[in-house]
């Protein structure tokens, strides 16, 4: 079986689809990752994946931009002879879809910002992406979601047929590697954290859909009774981005310790306006954390309200003080709701899990 995974980042491709590749590979498969010269690119090789670049601009609204882009899809994918194209992130699953595969395979890992804000730009973009499904996935063979509220809409909109959509939650963890520690201690002296309060940690990037706002007010509630974390770059690209106020919350900026920082913590938080599954979230659950998060796309599958944390409403930072308040004063819920993220995440998203249900959607297309 020859099988590209086409997406407009390489960093995508390498951070949340290369167990997929690994194992298809590992199954005697050639394996081709098609994305657009980047950090990652060279790194496939190691695997035995072959890279193969094609030029795109993800910003661009342009339609002569955009149909050049169209044109090197086809070309470069037409250069491949793949039996499966499988295309992940808006632009590569609409225009995927002309590159003319045998077999075409589109993953919603998440509608983004466009199907959050309701001012003009984002009403027209998000129609513009509607209708580029409905078009493009004419052409698929599965149109895999991550989470079933995206799948709903799309069904409920008929912008796919029922017949067509599959639920594979997430990109899967590796449950191994984001496994239960010990706190950190060298970590915890570098940061200077006084280790008699709960630690309440938030990753994501610093832009308003994240919920860093809302974060950041229950933070001012709750300051003597907690010490507040902060880790995530400021994506200054974004529309969304901004620079806070982080009187009371301890702000650190991009790290790369991540399972250090979540080692450290008592209570995990995302109070997030929409998302795919957030990476962040599982690595939290794999690693035992009670989660407080908010009632959300992408965020409720993680979360079970009541069982591994709490779900509070969106964009409402008192309620959200109130469930982490919860958290802070009973280290026996907080025991109990960390055992159980760690069960769900071994149950539902261990990426053995999830890798074996792309596997079968692959066999059933190509009738294996």
């Amino acid at each position: 079986m020859r099988i590209g995974f086409l997406s407009h980042l390489d960093l995508n491709l390498y951070l949340f689809r290369l167990s997929i590749m690994k194992e298809l590979v590992k199954r005697g498969c050639e394996v081709y990752a098609i994305a657009p010269k980047g950090e990652f690119f060279k790194e496939f090789e190691k695997f035995n994946i072959k890279a193969v670049d094609y030029k795109i601009n993800r910003a661009s609204l342009n339609p002569i931009k955009e149909l050049k882009t169209i044109k090197n899809i086809k070309e470069t994918v037409g250069n491949l002879n793949l039996d499966i194209l499988h295309s992940f992130m808006h632009k590569p699953n609409i225009y995927g879809s002309f590159a003319n595969s045998k077999n075409f395979v589109q993953t919603v890992t998440g509608l983004g910002s466009f199907f959050i804000h309701n001012d003009l730009k984002s009403k027209i973009i998000r129609e513009m992406i509607i209708l580029g499904y409905k078009l493009s996935s004419k052409n698929a063979k599965k149109v895999i979601f991550q989470n079933s509220d995206d799948l709903r809409l799309f069904i409920d909109k008929n912008i796919i047929s029922k017949d067509k959509a599959i639920l594979i939650k997430s990109s899967g963890i590796d449950t191994k590697e984001f496994s239960p520690m010990p706190k950190n201690r060298n970590l915890l002296k570098q940061l200077h954290i006084d280790n008699k309060k709960p630690v309440v940690l938030m990753i994501a990037r610093v832009i308003k859909d994240k919920g860093v706002e809302e974060f950041i007010k229950a933070a001012e509630i709750l300051k003597d009774k907690a010490t507040f974390l902060y880790v995530g770059d400021i994506d200054r690209g974004n529309k969304n981005a901004f620079s806070p106020d982080w009187r009371n919350v301890k702000y650190l900026g991009f790290r790369r310790d991540i399972k250090e920082l979540i080692s450290v913590c008592d209570i995990f938080v995302l109070p997030s306006y929409r998302e795919g599954v957030p990476r962040t979230l599982l690595e939290a659950a794999s690693m035992g954390k009670p989660i407080v998060t908010t009632d959300t796309p992408g965020c409720r599958e993680v979360v079970d309200d009541g069982f591994n944390g709490f779900l509070a409403p969106l964009k409402n930072s008192i309620v959200l003080a109130e469930k982490i308040e919860r958290l802070i004063k009973d280290d026996k819920l907080r025991e109990r709701f960390g055992y159980n993220s760690r069960e769900k995440a071994l149950k539902e998203f261990d990426i053995e899990i999830v890798v074996n249900k792309y596997i079968n959607v692959y066999e059933e297309i190509l009738g294996v």
